[in-house]
């Protein structure tokens, strides 16, 4: 099976940045559509991110948009989030997600529509 092994999380001041990277196992990374979801203390996991395995459809949650980037390399079999302008409310467990998909064009946003997580990782932004 697919796996996908996130690092670049950490702790940040207000405004500061970080770049998280998820590298995948497997044969066909560029056949999966990726997407990127965090969840915060009592919440549940929301999208942040999708980006399409031809990189070139990407989509973002409101609370982000502007602020972080995704981009992946499939040649390194990488994603990546680049996360710019960190805010107090940004404060979560980041995961990757993978899903195969007949699509080059498509991302998705659900939970539910993905099959390979990461392992997540803490991004706390201090004030």
């Amino acid at each position: 099976q697919v796996q996908l092994v996130q690092s670049g999380g950490g702790l940040v001041q207000a405004g500061g940045s970080l770049r998280l990277s998820c590298v995948a196992s497997g044969r066909t990374f560029s056949s999966y559509a990726m997407g990127w979801f965090r969840q915060a203390p009592g919440k549940e996991r929301e999208c942040v991110a999708g980006i399409s395995w031809s990189g070139g459809s990407t989509g973002y949650a409101d609370s982000v948009k502007g602020r972080f980037t995704s981009s992946r390399d499939n040649a390194k079999n990488t994603v990546y989030l680049q996360m710019d302008s960190l805010k107090p409310e940004d404060t979560a467990v980041y995961y990757c997600a993978g899903v195969r998909t007949l699509s080059g064009r498509n991302y998705y946003t659900g939970v539910g529509q993905y099959d390979y997580w990461g392992q997540g990782t803490q991004v706390t932004v201090s004030s």
